[in-house]
């Protein structure tokens, strides 16, 4: 079976497909129908840019079945004051209520994030997805151990990173690893793959984002993810697959506290070259 094909009784001709191709994959000329280019095949990234794009639902990718694909509905399109809104509304979280996130929620929400943009549509983050408290606090404590070897080799980086004083709250009691959160959600690829960390960022920011639909709210964490970059404990701990790196670790819970406020933002530099 060909990679495409392409309705020849409704399409009409107009090479938007060809057009829209990232790889220039689709052969098209003025008043003919789309035919795949030599090498299609292989270098096609399966990104539905073709499917989508097709007013007339007349191509029909082997990869990726029309019927899989449900038509855009304008009606739940955000407009500019909704966008905004939404984008400002966001507040990173680090007060959760004592509540378990539901499975179902957390499936859903990794379902929604892996539609987020990845290099070449490698689509390469996989997840890991911690909601045991024992074993939050035990990995918790991992990062304390690491944080007091930084503390003692190297203290200038300590100093930047505010090391002694995490480590005094941790021992005061204050968890302020991962703030108590009920869920730790890492993003991990192989660690060999060019797109690995812009993919896994890309995709824990739009996790981010769209678990305010679902009545959550997340938060980076930073001093997590950062020994688990480097430090061999944490890392045998996670047992991530043979070759992968954690590229971000995101806190998920229900929110403990309600926010009532659009807070501002410096304003943005910016060079205008148009």
């Amino acid at each position: 079976m060909e990679l495409f094909t392409v309705n020849q009784e409704t399409c009409n001709r107009d090479g938007i497909c060809a057009a829209v191709c990232p790889l220039g994959i689709i052969a098209w000329r003025q008043g003919e129908l789309p035919v795949p280019a030599a090498g299609a095949e292989q270098a096609c990234i399966r990104c539905g840019h073709c499917v989508a794009v097709c007013p007339t639902a007349s191509l029909h990718h082997r990869d990726i079945p029309l019927e899989e694909c449900p038509a855009v509905r304008p009606e739940l399109r955000l407009g500019p004051e909704q966008c905004a809104h939404f984008i400002r509304a966001r507040r990173s979280i680090r007060a959760y209520k004592e509540r378990p996130v539901e499975r179902e929620k957390l499936a859903q929400l990794i379902d929604m994030a892996r539609y987020a943009p990845s290099g070449v549509n490698s689509q390469g983050a996989h997840w890991l997805v911690i909601g045991n408290h024992e074993e939050l606090r035990r990995l918790s404590g991992m990062v304390i151990d690491w944080m007091s070897w930084v503390l003692a080799e190297m203290p200038e980086l300590a100093r930047g990173m505010h090391v002694q004083q995490t480590i005094e709250q941790w021992h005061a009691g204050r968890d302020v690893i991962l703030r108590g959160a009920p869920v730790l959600i890492v993003a991990h690829a192989d660690k060999e793959h060019r797109m690995a960390a812009s993919t896994c960022t890309i995709a824990l920011t739009t996790l981010e984002l769209a678990a305010t639909s679902l009545g959550l709210g997340g938060c980076w964490a930073g001093y997590f993810n950062a020994a688990a970059t480097v430090f061999p404990p944490l890392q045998a701990a996670l047992g991530l697959p043979e070759g992968h790196q954690c590229f971000g670790a995101m806190m998920v819970g229900y929110p403990k506290f309600a926010y009532h406020r659009l807070p501002t933002r410096k304003t943005p530099p910016i060079d205008w070259r148009i």
